[in-house]
């Protein structure tokens, strides 16, 4: 695998740090409904009715912050259906 593409993985595993299978199929859900063009609102609304316990409590101070992070992993979930595409 190309160095600057294994340096990207373990900089992106590392910050993310240890997630439970829950924890990551409830930000698959999230990232799913946002790239089906639903605003971070109901993509966390259909991802929590789906794993309630994995639910993030937001509120208009936090929002900003977590449509950050799934933006980000949004973009990270594309870029590892391009580098390995069994994986994603």
């Amino acid at each position: 695998m190309d160095k600057f593409i294994k340096a990207y993985l373990d900089r992106a595993r590392e910050g993310m740090g240890e997630r439970t299978p829950a924890e990551i199929e409830y930000d698959n859900v999230v990232v799913e409904a946002l790239n089906q063009g639903h605003p971070i609102q109901e993509a966390l609304a259909i991802a929590g009715a789906k794993y309630p316990g994995e639910a993030l409590q937001w509120d208009l101070d936090t929002i900003s912050d977590i449509a950050a992070h799934y933006d980000y992993l949004k973009q990270h979930m594309a870029i590892l259906k391009k580098v390995e595409p069994n994986r994603a």
